[in-house]
């Protein structure tokens, strides 16, 4: 009896605060790939296929008399940026005081733009023209970034320097396996999570990235997404259609491995990049779906505690393509969706008092 799982426990009331459109947006024109909050969770970016950083200030998408906000995107962003290509990846630099946004194109190039200036101050194109899928930075040295692209190899460098002799590379396939996402562990902690799409993620260390210290292999097809949920745990998206939660441990030989604790099945994903978001406070997971929904996971059960329809009016192919958690409270959470038609919905969470 002891080893039976616990019962679902629905904990978290949901609710739609605001909805932010254009109608001089086609539907297949502005994919919305990436949602990012800033270090202070006040200010979300957005980016995908319209060679545009959007961002918006939480404040102005959350109402405060209890009705949903319907905003248009050319009057409800604070800032907007056009870039030379169109983004795949936006991450934050921790310590820029949420001044500098790093980004990822389909051109195989990183930049970095300075949002005071609208202007970019940094560029590296080390990834041969190849599609740069994610990038991540350092919150041990947040100089130092890395990034995953389709050539691949996983880059990583440094800001402070030009010169290629600044720049670690790392194949983590040996057939060279197009990298979708890298991650840093946020709690400082060495390990570095890399996710390709030979169906299998790698861990390195930061400090000696020369060969991979542990393997995650479970999934049966492409690795989309690895997100830390704590210093030791991580949660990977696949394109067979789950997320897997991973436990890396030590082993007595004095090495590394990586076992799974718990497989969330329910989303749709066969073949797309839907999202992948951890709120680490509540230890609740989000993603979208092929088939138009959003799915909330508690880390705790393998089945949705909360599912949500998209877009009840649309029809023909779709997909939420990003989601982000607001790395703020305990009792109340923000969960922030972009879709394939350029939709950009704001979700409140609240704790039931039952529980």
């Amino acid at each position: 009896m002891g080893n039976e799982p616990t019962p679902l426990r629905r904990e978290w009331s949901f609710s739609l605060a605001s909805v932010v459109s254009s109608s001089l947006i086609g539907p297949a024109s502005d994919t919305l790939g990436v949602v990012e909050f800033d270090p202070s969770d006040s200010l979300i970016a957005t980016a995908g296929i319209a060679r545009k950083i959007r961002g918006y200030s939480l404040s102005s998408l959350l109402p405060h008399d209890g009705t949903v906000a319907l905003l248009d995107h050319s009057r409800a962003c604070e800032f907007c940026i056009c870039t030379p290509a169109k983004l795949s990846s936006l991450r934050w630099k921790p310590g820029g005081g949420g001044r500098i946004l790093g980004s990822g194109d389909y051109d195989g190039v990183v930049m970095e733009y300075d949002l005071e200036k609208k202007v970019p101050v940094f560029e590296r194109d080390e990834h041969g023209g190849r599609r740069v899928w994610s990038l991540d930075y350092s919150t041990v040295d947040p100089m130092v970034g890395a990034s995953g692209s389709d050539d691949g190899t996983v880059q990583v460098w440094d800001t402070r320097c030009d010169g290629v002799d600044c720049v670690a590379v790392v194949q983590p396939s040996m057939v060279r396996s197009p990298v979708c996402c890298v991650e840093f562990n946020p709690y400082g902690g060495a390990l570095v999570v890399v996710g390709c799409a030979d169906r299998k993620a790698y861990g390195y260390d930061r400090r000696k990235m020369t060969e991979a210290v542990m393997v995650f292999e479970g999934h049966a097809k492409t690795v989309t997404y690895v997100k830390f949920v704590d210093g030791g745990t991580i949660v990977s998206a696949s394109t067979d259609g789950s997320l897997k939660m991973w436990k890396a441990e030590e082993g007595g030989d004095g090495g590394a491995r990586a076992g799974v604790v718990r497989t969330y099945e329910g989303h749709v994903n066969g073949r797309s990049f839907v999202g992948l978001s951890v709120w680490r406070n509540g230890g609740l997971i989000g993603c979208g779906s092929e088939d138009k929904r959003v799915f909330v996971y508690d880390k705790r059960w393998g089945e949705a505690v909360w599912v949500e329809e998209f877009d009840r009016v649309g029809s023909g192919y779709g997909l939420v393509s990003s989601v982000c958690w607001r790395q703020v409270g305990e009792d109340e959470c923000t969960l922030v969706a972009g879709g394939s038609d350029g939709v950009l919905k704001v979700f409140v969470g609240e704790k039931k008092r039952s529980f």
